[in-house]
């Protein structure tokens, strides 16, 4: 189905009650009042203003409502129904072949027609060559009836009453299809005749009988009516391919009798009426060419005539567009609807394999291989995921940089240990697009770029995951423009709507991303050292290996950073222990973490991790398991790592900087604050370095942090609102009460 133009996607974003009104207000303006026109030229020749007299007549000043009555008693459809659509683009075919241009060029360069192979394809099959033979005499018939008619000169809408009886056993789109092929039968030789007439005796012959050669050769006196017929004729056949369509929509989705097919219907006749009329129009204009000599002399006012009742069809196809694509609308719902609920089916049943569930998500037809293999870079088909562990990646085009470098980097290290049973999954990337806005070449570049560096499989292309399918996403994974990772087992059943929370804290030893693994992993874990940072510096697993005081500190004040580095230096040279910094910067690190490494760097200040993707990586683990500890129930009052995890994520919402001190691994040996009390605690060293030999250093700056603490703080927790569900109640990590809850808004743009 081609996509609406673009006044029908504006029409088709308002409510379907508002446009359904709407529609019906300006169709029955449209009917029932003369249609705009342009000045009128002047009069014309005698002979054709007496052809053309009933038609100006009828056109302008005609009740409409009256003369539709009039057409509507003359329908008695007797329930045939007839596939008129192969008849259509016969008809279209010799539409659009008998161009008018014939008259001027093909008269000296003739054409072979290119449409032979095609047309006897269709010749051959059976149900066409059975249709033909049952409508030719009806076609005929109509054809003779026009002849006749028009070459008296009758009157335009009496003639076209006549059509309409004869047409009366026929559905309102075999009406207007059989009218236009009896007129295409006309055009069709008369065009013929011109092309040939130069070339051929017979054609030559042909047209001295009908007095036709003086008009070939003064062919410029009637350009400007031949481009007025044409413009009718397109008009004509538009809007009989939309009368066609509305009959074609599969009625198990819409209703004839309810909206958007019933307000149609109610003007799909009037389309007819002017259609069949304009069949009548153009035919006389045809046949009126018959015996005209050099005396005629060609007015514009015929041109008027047609081109006036050209822009009363184009109206009328407008409106029926607006209105199929309002029925496109209703049919789409309701598929998309059916699609959901049998999604939802299909993931409550229980399957041996995994690909009715694979093949329902990706791509529901057999007709091309949906997924895009990012190491082979070739196209396969879902058959390579079968019985397979499968994690659904689903982003938008906007995922970030640092999100794809860790992902890449675990999976690749889960690929390199083949034997180890956290490798057996499959990672496929879902992108989900918004389908309101146009695909672009930009945005299919951007697409490639991506896909490109994902060593995973992905959707071939966004435009094959149907939107029953974001649906179902959105409603019951919870998708919101935030990656979420989506584990299916080797049956398609869903173990996790969201593992990504264990794959940033774990990895792939975190397999199969189940609730009992997630649960079992954390029994095994502590508050140490090791769990905030591993994987992301080995020279921090390094040292703590060799029994070292190691300091992670952040933030984004610069000069507290001095302060603080060359007080820290000066405390660990005075207590002589083997002390190390290392700068961990700020979630969602921008240009002022991006210097502050730079100056560290520059000034020797301490260690730092070099790219702001290692940054990035601390702080969203810390953020992942927040989200995991709540999922599963913890709080800072009844877990230990809960609280720690809180501490640090309140130290990352404070405007100042803050430090953390561990010696090795031990569970204990671990000292934290703010940024001014850590400066004031190490400044005022003199004030307890003698308790070191006795409670050990890392016993003494607690004392001395708890010395300066005092019961009047600011504590303010930022968690990212896409990470999960945000807890009601939040208590203070510091004095146990509840914390106030405000919604923010922020921009970092630095």
């Amino acid at each position: 189905m081609a996509p609406p133009a673009p006044q029908q996607q504006q029409l088709m974003a308002q409510p379907l009650q508002q446009q359904q009104q709407q529609l019906q207000q300006q169709l029955d303006e449209m009917m029932q009042t003369p249609t705009a026109t342009p000045p009128r030229p002047p009069i014309a020749a005698p002979r054709m203003q007496r052809q053309m007299r009933g038609e100006r007549h009828m056109f302008t000043t005609s009740d409409d409502n009256v003369m539709m009555k009039q057409i509507l008693a003359t329908h008695a459809h007797d329930g045939r129904e007839i596939d008129v659509k192969p008849l259509l683009q016969l008809i279209e075919e010799i539409l659009q072949r008998s161009s008018t241009n014939a008259l001027e060029g093909a008269l000296h360069h003739p054409q072979v027609s290119s449409h032979m192979d095609s047309l006897d394809e269709r010749i051959q099959q059976e149900s066409f060559v059975g249709m033909l033979e049952a409508l030719s005499y009806t076609i005929h018939k109509i054809s003779c009836e026009i002849s006749c008619k028009c070459s008296g000169g009758g009157d335009a809408h009496s003639t076209t009453v006549a059509l309409f009886n004869t047409l009366s056993s026929f559905s309102w789109d075999a009406k207007v299809v059989l009218a236009l092929a009896a007129f295409a039968v006309t055009y069709g030789e008369f065009c013929l005749v011109a092309e040939l007439y130069s070339t051929h005796p017979l054609a030559k012959s042909i047209a001295l009988l009908k007095q036709l050669p003086d008009i070939f050769e003064y062919s410029d006196s009637l350009r400007p009516k031949f481009e007025a017929l044409k413009s009718l004729i397109q008009a004509m056949l538009n809007v009989t391919k939309c009368v066609v369509k509305f009959n074609e929509l599969p009625p198990e989705y819409i209703s004839a009798d309810q909206p958007p097919m019933s307000v149609a219907s109610t003007h799909i006749p009037t389309a007819v009426y002017w259609t069949v009329r304009s069949v009548v129009a153009c035919a006389s204009q045809i046949i009126g060419l018959i015996g005209l000599a050099h005396e005629y002399i060609p007015s514009t006012t015929e041109a008027w005539e047609l081109s006036s009742l050209a822009h009363k069809v184009n109206n009328i196809h407008d409106h029926l567009l607006k209105q199929l694509a309002l029925c496109y609308q209703h049919i789409d719902e309701k598929k998309h609807a059916e699609a959901y609920l049998t999604l939802v089916r299909l993931f409550e049943t229980i399957h041996i394999d995994n690909m009715k569930i694979l093949k329902a998500l990706i791509y529901a037809k057999d007709d091309l291989q949906p997924l895009y293999e990012g190491s082979t870079k070739k196209r396969v088909g879902v058959e390579v995921l079968r019985r397979k562990n499968v994690l659904l990646l689903i982003s938008d085009m906007d995922i970030s940089q640092e999100e794809l470098s860790i992902l890449e980097q675990m999976y690749k290290e889960s690929r390199d240990q083949p034997s180890r049973p956290e490798s057996q999954y499959e990672v496929v990337w879902f992108p989900i697009v918004d389908r309101t806005l146009p695909w672009t070449e930009a945005k299919q570049k951007e697409f490639d770029r991506l896909q490109s560096r994902m060593p995973w499989y992905s959707v071939h292309h966004p435009s094959l995951i149907d939107p029953a399918v974001i649906r179902y996403i959105k409603d019951v994974w919870h998708y919101n423009k935030k990656p979420i990772l989506v584990v299916l087992d080797p049956q398609g059943r869903v173990v996790s709507p969201n593992a990504l929370h264990m794959m940033w804290i774990w990895g792939s030893l975190a397999f199969p991303f189940t609730s009992m693994r997630e649960e079992a992993l954390w029994k095994e874990e502590s508050w140490r050292l090791e769990l905030l940072v591993d994987g992301i510096d080995q020279n921090i697993l390094n040292w703590i290996m060799e029994d070292r005081f190691i300091c992670l500190y952040g933030g984004e004040d610069m000069d507290w950073i001095k302060k603080f580095t060359t007080a820290a230096r000066a405390v660990a040279q005075a207590a002589r222990i083997p002390f190390e910094m290392v700068y961990v910067g700020k979630s969602n690190p921008r240009d002022k973490v991006r210097r502050n490494i730079q100056v560290i760097t520059n000034e020797k200040l301490s260690s730092c991790w070099p790219d702001l993707t290692s940054i990035w990586f601390f702080w969203i683990r810390l953020e992942s398991m927040w989200y995991s500890k709540m999922q599963h129930g913890k709080t800072i009052e009844n877990d230990r790592i809960m609280q720690e995890i809180v501490t640090m994520l309140t130290f990352d919402g404070s405007e100042q900087g803050w430090a953390l001190i561990s010696k090795g691994s031990g569970i204990g040996n671990m000292a934290k604050a703010k940024g001014e009390m850590i400066l004031t605690c190490f400044q005022l060293y003199d004030k307890w370095k003698d308790l070191i030999d006795s409670k050990g250093f890392m016993q003494a700056v607690n004392d001395q942090l708890q010395e300066q603490h005092t019961p009047h703080h600011c504590s303010r927790l930022i968690l990212p609102g896409t990470v999960g569900q945000i807890p009601e109640m939040v208590v203070c990590a510091e004095c146990g009460r509840p914390m106030e809850k405000f919604l923010m808004y922020r921009c970092c743009t630095d």
